[in-house]
């Protein structure tokens, strides 16, 4: 019997064509799409049903209710089928990927996540590709993870990144090795797959304004986080420091703003603003301040995967001490285990 899979299409420039103001909507989107796969092999492909949202999401207006309607469709439809497609604009699709991966743990089917850089509807484009080799995915293969597909590429969906305004390879995970490669044969790395679990799934009732974030940057003044904390919504910061987590401590000031946010019960997370890598607070005197004022140590956390995390665990309900103990505790494969002691210059 051949495996059924949901494709739910969100939005993005999968599904859209061009216009005079650029890029907008296809109205004849799925027609086109099925058009499109009908030219395919129907042995080589599972079974699919096609839903879109009636409202689109265009992925750089993305919210965090966007979140709990797209979690909410797959769990509504979970019991019906084998697999899930979820079509989805690039610019916020790490974010997206990384939500859904905390809503639906213990997962024991496969989510794919993919989109395009090209719509659909242009002659030249990257749409099919991605979304015939998803549709094989999760027809074919046990893969009980959120992952995002994209140019031969499977990653751990909490674990991608986009790294290109434009390149057809816009994706990849600079923390954690590919889970797949896609190219004349689909080659899994089935070691690095998470296994699959009996699924205990909560959807958070998220709260907009709870995460904020700011990057340090030379001379940076204490009032960007003043003004960005002066809220009682606000319950968790993620800083964005230099290197392995460094911080400008002669700031006295921005140092002063730091202990007040960790003081009113704010979770501050510090990422490093490198592209690889992870933080080890303190192998710098500078770092080490952050350690005293309770500052989070995000491991190798991505800061899409951050945001949702600190989204998610706020959402459930926790308080800020059970969330600075779960932030760099793995719940899907996002992060390493911290280990901040094991920095040493050679």
């Amino acid at each position: 019997m051949k495996r059924q899979i949901l494709i739910l299409y969100t939005g993005g420039t999968i599904g859209m064509t061009s216009s005079a103001q650029g890029y907008v909507p296809d109205d004849g989107f799925e027609a086109l799409l099925k058009a499109q796969l009908d030219t395919r092999p129907a042995d080589q492909l599972p079974d699919y049903q096609l839903l879109g949202f009636e409202q689109l999401i265009d992925s750089a207006n993305l919210t965090t209710d966007d979140w709990s309607k797209i979690g909410q469709t797959l769990l509504d439809n979970w019991n019906e089928y084998d697999g899930f497609i979820v079509l989805h604009g690039t610019d916020t699709m790490a974010y997206t990927a990384s939500a859904l991966s905390f809503i639906l743990q213990g997962m024991d089917k496969p989510v794919i996540v993919t989109g395009s850089q090209v719509p659909l509807s242009e002659l030249r484009n990257d749409a099919l590709d991605n979304l015939v080799t998803s549709m094989m995915l999760a027809g074919n293969y046990k893969i009980p993870e959120v992952c995002v597909y994209f140019n031969g590429r499977l990653l751990r969906g909490n674990r991608s990144k986009k790294t290109k305004s434009t390149g057809f390879d816009a994706f990849d995970s600079p923390n954690f090795p590919w889970l797949g490669e896609v190219g004349i044969n689909i080659g899994l790395r089935q070691e690095l797959i998470l296994p699959p679990e009996k699924p205990e799934f909560e959807l958070p009732v998220y709260q907009p304004d709870a995460v904020v974030m700011v990057q340090t940057y030379p001379g940076i003044p204490a009032r960007i986080i003043d003004s960005l904390i002066d809220t009682e919504e606000v319950r968790a910061l993620i800083l964005q420091s230099y290197g392995v987590g460094n911080p400008p401590d002669k700031n006295q000031a921005l140092i002063a703003s730091l202990e007040k946010a960790a003081g009113r019960g704010i979770v501050v997370v510090n990422l490093s603003q490198c592209y690889q890598g992870s933080v080890y607070q303190g192998a710098y005197a500078t770092g080490a301040t952050l350690n005293r004022l309770g500052v989070v140590p995000g491991a190798d956390l991505t800061l899409e995967a951050s945001f949702a995390k600190l989204h998610h665990l706020i959402g459930l309900g926790y308080d800020a001490e059970r969330i600075r103990q779960l932030i760099t505790t793995p719940l899907a494969g996002e992060c390493s285990v911290a280990d901040q002691y094991s920095f040493a210059c050679a």
